[in-house]
């Protein structure tokens, strides 16, 4: 989907957002010996050789939907003020609890939005946010909202978007980080601070779902910033970008 200068229409009917995710259990000792015997047969392909499979599982597990927890989805979506100007208000579902994350997730996609209408889009969302959405859901036996059960659909059905996908062009060994988009595009960074690695550590070191949830935020704004630019859409104001 690309939108152009003057089509701003299609932009109140996507959901921008991202997760952050972090190891199901603060340690691998903490984890039941099913677990931890699955968790050393993943851990031999992860390229890490001077980790151990403990210390592989505090720096990784959180990657893996079958090993890890979202804390905190991060969501944005575009309106107009009363000078019909575009703004963009975000917000970010944190709990401790994930079955509360996911739960109150999907009572947004729901009732909030219009599920025929709706687009989601992120960043990496298609091989990330998604997947490890819908995994979660599953685990705690929460049926998927239809913006994200993409069984049955026809690929030009699923309304998932991807910056990340956007960037590509077809180039499917080809990775690029918000990050690195951001900085080509000239679009502040929302890596102050803190960034993806040290999601564990302030998580379960610093004990600070706050500071997640704010970065989380930031990275829902970078994408939406990254999408525009996409489509040869400018970046809106820092002034009309509301944190809620």
């Amino acid at each position: 989907m690309r939108i152009t200068m003057f089509d701003t229409n299609y932009l109140k009917n996507i959901l921008f957002l991202d997760i952050e995710t972090v190891s199901c259990e603060e340690s691998y000792d903490q984890i039941d010996d099913r677990l931890k015997s699955l968790w050393d047969k993943k851990a031999q392909y992860i390229n890490l050789p001077e980790l151990s499979n403990k210390e592989k599982f505090y720096e990784k597990a959180g990657i893996y939907a079958e090993f890890g927890k979202i804390i905190t989805i991060g969501i944005g979506y575009f309106s107009k003020n009363e000078s019909a100007e575009l703004t963009f208000r975000v917000k970010a579902i944190a709990s401790h609890n994930e079955k509360d994350v996911l739960a109150d997730f999907k009572h947004l996609l729901e009732n909030k939005f219009d599920a025929s209408k709706l687009f989601l889009c992120a960043h990496n969302g298609k091989e990330f946010d998604y997947p490890y959405i819908c995994r979660r859901m599953l685990v705690h036996q929460i049926g998927l909202p239809k913006a994200l059960d993409i069984s049955d659909k026809k690929p030009w059905e699923v309304r998932h978007l991807d910056t990340m996908q956007m960037w590509k062009f077809g180039d499917y060994k080809h990775y690029t980080s918000l990050d690195l988009l951001a900085a080509l595009f000239g679009i502040p960074t929302s890596k102050d601070g803190i960034d993806g690695s040290m999601v564990n550590h302030v998580y379960y070191k610093e004990k600070d779902l706050d500071k997640i949830a704010e970065y989380c935020k930031r990275d829902v704004v970078v994408t939406a910033q990254l999408f525009l630019r996409l489509n040869n859409h400018p970046v809106i104001d820092e002034a009309n970008i509301h944190l809620l």
